[in-house]
């Protein structure tokens, strides 16, 4: 979990849009369309930031010292 919150933190550094797709996502539990709205984004740009997230996070926590 704290790997996950660093690399929430350090995203979001880089990213900022991306990170709050992923906290509203994955954490409030809403759904892609949802979260698109809530941050004023539509659906189709929604997803490939969430893809990134994702994958940029993946990255993060099992490779962290290559960072």
């Amino acid at each position: 979990m704290l790997a996950l919150d660093e690399g929430l933190e350090e995203l979001a550094k880089h990213h900022p849009k991306a990170a709050q797709l992923v906290e509203l996502r994955f954490f409030a539990g809403l759904k892609q369309a949802e979260v698109a709205e809530q941050l004023g984004v539509s659906r189709s740009t929604a997803g490939p930031a969430l893809l990134l997230a994702r994958s940029w996070l993946y990255a993060r926590i099992r490779m962290p010292e290559e960072g």
